[in-house]
C-alpha cells in the first residue's frame, strides 16, 4: 500500500500556481482575485473557507470574504452577486455551501457568472464538460484528476466505481473517469445508495472513488486487492482528543482498507488539500483568460 499523499501533490503544484501568479502580476498589474460570500457561522464552513482565504495568499492571489448573517434574504444575496459579476476585478467568485434553508443554492449556483464559476457548479460549465470543451471542472473532481495525473495512476481502460452521485463530486467524477484523457479512459459504475448489489460491484473496482458522505461506510470485504482508493469523505465528528475540537473520518475504513489497496488517500491529508488545488488553478485559469475570453 502506498498513500496519494495530499499534502505533497497538493504543495508542488501551489509552487507552479506561485510562479504563474507572479508571472500574471507582473505582466497585469494586479493579482488574480477570489472572493468568497459565506452566510451564517457553521464550524465546518468557517474552517473551509478560512483554508481557501490563506491558500490564496500563499500562492499570491488576492482574497475577499464576504460574510453575511443567516437572517439575509436570498435577494440580497443574489443582489450581491450581481454585483461582483459586474467587478472586471473579480476572477472568481464562491458561495460556500450550505446555505439557510430559505436561501434556493441552485438559484445561487446560477446567478453566478459561469465566467467566475471557479467552483464548476454552474449548469454552463457542468454541460461545457460533457462535452468535453474548456470549462471550470468542479474543484474536487479537478482537484483528483490532477492527484492521479501526478502520481501517474494507470487508468486505461480499468474499471473505476463511483459511490455517490452528487452533483458536486459523483456525477462529475464518473464523467471524467470515462472521457477520452489522461487521467480517464476508464469503464465507469457509478453508484448510489439505492444501487443493488452494491458490495459486488465496488469488489470489481480497480479504482474506487468513495463520496457518499457516510463514515467508514467502504469496508475491507468490498475491496478486491490491489484497488485504487480515492476516499472524498469528510464526515465530522466532536472529539475530546483533538485541538480543533473534532474529528474528520473518511468514507473508507482505512485502517482496514489500505492493507488490501495499492494506493489510498488518507483522511484528512488527501482529497479535501486537492480540493482548494482545483479551486486555485480554476481562478488563475479565469484571471489568464484560458478559459472564457
Amino acid at each position: 500500500m502506498q498513500l496519494l499523499d495530499g499534502k505533497f501533490v497538493s504543495e508542488k503544484i501551489k509552487q507552479d500556481i506561485a510562479a504563474e501568479a507572479a508571472d500574471f502580476l507582473a505582466s497585469s498589474g494586479r493579482k488574480p482575485h477570489l472572493i468568497a460570500i459565506l452566510v451564517g457561522s457553521d464550524g465546518g464552513s468557517e474552517t473551509y473557507v478560512a483554508s481557501k482565504m490563506k491558500n490564496c495568499e500563499k500562492v499570491g492571489f488576492k482574497s475577499s470574504l464576504v460574510r453575511y448573517d443567516v437572517t439575509v434574504t436570498e435577494a440580497e444575496l443574489l443582489s450581491k452577486i450581481e454585483e461582483i459579476n459586474q467587478d472586471a476585478g473579480v476572477d472568481g467568485l464562491i458561495v460556500q455551501l450550505p446555505l439557510p434553508k430559505h436561501i434556493d443554492p441552485e438559484k445561487v449556483t446560477e446567478t453566478i457568472d459561469y465566467r467566475k464559476d471557479v467552483d464548476g457548479f454552474h449548469p454552463i460549465n457542468l454541460g461545457r464538460m460533457m462535452r468535453n470543451l474548456p470549462c471550470f471542472i468542479p474543484a474536487t473532481p479537478y482537484g483528483i484528476m490532477l492527484m492521479l495525473e501526478q502520481y501517474g495512476i494507470d487508468t486505461v481502460g480499468k474499471h473505476c466505481v463511483v459511490v455517490g452521485r452528487s452533483n458536486i463530486v459523483g456525477s462529475p467524477m464518473s464523467i471524467l473517469m470515462a472521457r477520452n484523457a489522461n487521467p480517464g479512459n476508464c469503464t465507469v459504475s457509478l453508484t448510489h445508495s439505492r444501487t443493488e448489489n452494491l458490495k459486488e460491484i465496488i469488489l470489481q473496482g480497480d479504482i474506487v472513488i468513495a463520496a457518499i458522505g457516510k463514515k467508514n461506510f467502504i469496508t475491507a470485504d468490498m475491496i478486491k486487492p490491489g484497488a485504487v482508493i480515492i476516499d472524498v469523505g469528510m464526515n465530522r465528528e466532536t472529539s475530546a482528543t483533538t485541538k480543533s475540537g473534532y474529528k474528520l473520518y473518511g468514507d473508507v475504513d482505512f485502517d482496514n482498507v489500505a492493507p488490501k489497496a495499492s494506493w489510498i488517500t488518507p483522511v484528512p491529508g488527501g482529497v479535501g488539500l486537492m480540493t482548494i488545488v482545483g479551486l486555485l488553478k480554476n481562478t488563475l485559469a479565469s484571471a489568464k483568460k484560458e478559459v472564457y475570453k
